[in-house]
Parts: C-alpha cells; structure tokens; sequence
C-alpha cells in the first residue's frame, strides 16, 4: 500500500497475530484471546486488513472533528456574553447563568479552558494550605445552629457597606435565617435571632465565635467567669432565659461552616444582587428568602437523623418581651 499509516503501538501489535491468522497458522479464537477481542471482532478485523491490509486496522475516526466538538461560533457567543454581563464570574457560575439564560450548554471544563485562552479567566495556583479535621456534622436540624456577620461591601459600589447575619444549621448545611443590617450590633443580633426564633423554634445550641455581642470580654476574665450569669451579655442572658445553650469556638476554623457559608455568599450572592440591580439594604433583605430557598435546594445535605431538633415556641410574645427587655437593658446602659 502507497503512502504512509498513522497506526498505534497497539494496532501495530495485532499485524503479527493477524497475518498468522491469515496464514490459518492459528485458529480465530486463539487471536481473539492473544488480542482480548471477541471472536467476532477478530472476524472483523481480518476481513478489513485482507481488503485494506495495515491501514484497515486504524480507528476510521483519526483526523476527524469529534461529533462533540461546540461549534466556534457558540464559544464566540458564549465569550461575548461573559465579557458584557459576567465579566468577574468563575466558570461554574458563569456556566450556570450560561445555561438558564441564554441557552448554552456545554460543560464546565469546556467553558473553563475557552475562558483560560480567551484571557477572561486566569486559572488558580493551588496553594499548600495547612488542612484541619473537618468536625463531624451533628445528626439533626436544630442539634446545633453556627451564626456569625460578615461586614463586607455586599452591594459593591451601588449601595452602603454592611454587615450580614446568617445562621448555618449544622447537620444540613441550610441556611436557617440572614439579615443585612447597618452593622453588627447587640441590637441586630436581637432581629435577626428574633426572627430565626419565630420561623424555627429554638434550637438546642449556638455556635458562636468570642464577639462582645455574645460573651464578656475583659482581661481578667475566664472560662468561668463567661459560664457565670454575671458574666454573660445580654444576648447570652436572652438566650439563657429562652434555654438556648451558648458554645464559643476558639479559632475561626472551629466554626468553619459559618466562614466557608460566607466566602460563597460574597461571591455568588454579591453577582446575583449585581444582576438583580438590588441596591440597598431593604432589597437586599427583599430578596434573600428567594436566594436562600435556591441555596438550600442546592447545596443543603440530608442529615443522618430526621429528627428535627428545634423546640416551637409557646408564646411569640415572650420572645419579643424578652429581647426588648434586654436591648432596654443595653442601651440604658450606654446612656
């Protein structure tokens, strides 16, 4: 045969066994099992090489388009639209905002590396991070909530700087309850809680960092003196009347659902607000029952009991009592 013949070290390989074949030097199945190929296919093949000889035992697919190949003008489209509405958005986001709204679908890592040559997405150097024994999830809602704020420009340059408070279940990973508020203060610990109280119940215990909001902090104090009524806040005290039990991480890695619930919110929550133009405080909050229900559904896990945890509240108005008596408290005691 005139001209050469692109062919891999294991197409090479089955010439020998073919031309015994040919020579009636072995039987089918005997080539079958030196080239672990079914008798049929060695059937096949023989025929292909006694028409073609070694050019017919190439794949016929070698040097052609993939029937999977996207189209140039889709990655075109898709990389003008990133570049004018979702210039800032990782792949995955981007790939999702791609598919629900304009109709483009291919796959994450197809857009990825588009991204990457069209100079819109710089990939990651990976970083050698010191890792921690991830905690094992409580087995049931309301077992134990993790809260915290982040202050951060969620409305970037439309709207003011804030701070969002947000509950994070345990054993789901739900989003229990967030609020926007002007900062974090006793007083928008009290809202926020105050609501989460009203739509769950009382969960069984909260997970807090060392804030001022929630424990005492002076230089004499000790492990003691937080657990002793006179060292509590008044949002420890709150919580202590309502028979919430209060625990304090000792490192931001300890509450480590809460910190890694905010790194997704800053950027997935920010860009959803941006295209939604929610500029202020009042949208913000207008807005996250929606975000937070589309959260749950995709990122909250099944815990390991289906017991639900939270105890109901009996009467709303002891709770509102109690936490206006304690914001009463606080400020008569900043005057």
């Amino acid at each position: 045969m005139k001209g050469q013949v692109v062919m891999s070290v294991k197409e090479t390989d089955r010439i020998p066994v073919l031309e015994k074949l040919v020579r009636k030097e072995i039987k089918q199945k005997h080539a079958a099992k030196q080239l672990g190929l079914s008798v049929r296919q060695v059937r096949r093949l023989t025929k292909r090489y006694k028409q073609e000889g070694a050019a017919g035992l190439t794949h016929k697919n070698r040097g052609r388009e993939s029937n999977r190949t996207i189209a140039a003008a889709e990655v075109t489209r898709a990389m003008n639209l990133i570049r004018t509405n979702y210039h800032d958005f990782g792949p995955t986001l981007a790939h999702e905002k791609l598919t629900q709204l304009h109709g483009i679908a291919f796959s994450v890592e197809r857009l990825r590396q588009a991204m990457i040559e069209h100079e819109i997405w710089q990939p990651k150097k990976r970083k050698r991070i010191k890792t921690y024994q991830m905690r094992l999830r409580r087995a049931a809602l309301g077992e134990l909530v993790q809260v915290d704020g982040s202050p951060h420009h969620w409305f970037e340059d439309r709207g003011p700087y804030c701070t969002l408070i947000a509950f994070i279940d345990d054993a789901t990973g739900r989003i229990m309850t967030a609020l926007f508020v002007p900062a974090e203060t006793t007083f928008a610990y009290f809202t926020a809680t105050s609501d989460y109280l009203l739509h769950h119940g009382k969960m069984v215990a909260l997970y807090t960092d060392k804030h001022g909001v929630f424990r005492v902090n002076t230089s004499k104090e000790s492990s003691a003196a937080v657990s002793d009524s006179n060292g509590l806040t008044q949002y420890g005290r709150a919580l202590q009347q309502l028979g919430i039990h209060i625990i304090y991480a000792n490192s931001p890695q300890a509450k480590g659902r809460v910190e890694k619930l905010f790194e997704t919110l800053q950027d997935r929550l920010v860009k959803e607000m941006r295209l939604k133009s929610i500029n202020t405080i009042i949208q913000g909050n207008d807005f996250l029952p929606e975000f937070i229900h589309w959260f749950n559904a995709r990122f909250a896990v099944v815990p390991r009991s289906s017991q639900d945890m939270h105890r109901p509240v009996t009467n709303p108005d002891d709770v509102s009592k109690i936490f206006t008596i304690q914001t009463i408290r606080t400020l008569s005691k900043n005057l």
